[in-house]
């Protein structure tokens, strides 16, 4: 039996476990921006006839993102559960400490899983071992960003093999100019978009697949038809068309998340710190994720990651909402748990 996959948004496991009410929480553990897309009533159309896919949103889609296509999925998790079967198997680098959805996929389509330490994207020679290479851009928790012409050589060096490099850019929307979307159409390059969480419209599972032609007909043959719900495309075509909303949330997020880094350096902790999360190693994380959960501030746990000499646990904290009531309380929350967690040590190494 598989381990199960834990992912952040778990809240009302932790209300029933810390006997709070779901509406007495601040949950911060996701990266999906708590002030997303203000969705307006939907056409009576999208919830009565069946979803279009001539409806438009694959072409806004392709706009929006600077690709020659794409095709609308269930969220980026329908194409991650698919993709690795359309892919020769072969050996794929995967983070250890990144999105956990792609090692079991790529596993379950008869692939060798080569698990990929944080040091490793460091090396120019990596993509020389490999078939195919997963790249989270920014990655999934620990921050890290790649430059264009270190992805641009990996993907030349797997393509001429055959291979693919395949780029999670879920959090690329607050920096555009990164993303590598304009490539997507070259063999051996898929990049997957989503609107999760740029948009914060995570419950609606409408994301993107970026490719080529060949690529994308197989996976929409695999998907099937309806992928994508009615209502999940209209509010997806809003969103995407909306340049002005764009471009205030893209101001608005950078300077939250400088706000919140700041606020984590200030309690003594060193974060990376993105536009929608930070991401805090800690040797006592998993006490501070307890304190604050007694609190009322639900963040995301992660172990430190096996078979790494030295690598810590840590948190990863998502952005509090614009309300400055929210983030007074975070800022009371880590002063109380940091001191209890101090506290803790102090009594334990005593």
């Amino acid at each position: 039996m598989s381990t199960p996959i834990r992912h952040g948004g778990d809240l009302l496991a932790a209300a029933r476990r810390h006997g709070r009410p779901v509406e007495d929480w601040l949950d911060l553990s996701t990266g999906i921006n708590p002030d997303g897309y203000p969705v307006p009533a939907l056409p009576a159309d999208a919830w009565l006839r069946l979803p279009q896919d001539d409806d438009g949103l694959a072409e806004l889609a392709a706009q929006a993102y600077g690709a020659p296509r794409a095709l609308p999925v269930a969220g980026s998790q329908a194409a991650i559960r698919t993709l690795p079967q359309l892919l020769r198997p072969g050996r794929v680098g995967v983070a250890v400490q990144g999105y956990s959805e792609y090692a079991p996929a790529f596993a379950r389509a008869g692939h060798e899983v080569v698990p990929l330490a944080e040091t490793d994207f460091a090396r120019e020679d990596l993509a020389a071992q490999l078939d195919h290479l997963v790249v989270v851009n920014p990655n999934n928790p620990t921050g890290r960003t790649l430059a264009q012409a270190t992805l641009r050589a990996w993907h030349a060096d797997l393509a001429a093999r055959g291979g693919t490099l395949l780029l999670d850019e879920a959090f690329m929307d607050c920096t555009p100019e990164r993303s590598l979307a304009a490539l997507a159409d070259r063999p051996g390059m898929v990049v997957l978009r989503s609107l999760g969480k740029f948009y914060g419209l995570a419950g609606v599972r409408c994301g993107f697949v970026l490719a080529e032609p060949i690529l994308l007909a197989a996976l929409a043959d695999q998907l099937g038809h309806w992928t994508v719900a009615g209502p999940a495309r209209a509010v997806a075509r809003l969103a995407l068309a909306d340049r002005t909303w764009q471009a205030a949330t893209r101001d608005r997020l950078q300077q939250a998340g400088i706000r919140l880094a700041t606020l984590l350096r200030k309690h003594g902790l060193t974060p990376v710190g993105r536009p929608l999360f930070s991401w805090v190693p800690h040797a006592d994380a998993a006490r501070l994720h307890e304190a604050l959960a007694r609190q009322g501030v639900w963040t995301r746990l992660f172990d430190a990651p096996p078979g790494i000499p030295g690598a810590l646990p840590s948190l990863r904290l998502g952005l509090p909402p614009a309300q400055e009531p929210a983030w007074q309380r975070l800022d009371a929350a880590l002063a109380q748990a940091l001191a209890t967690t101090r506290s803790d040590s102090s009594i334990l190494s005593s």
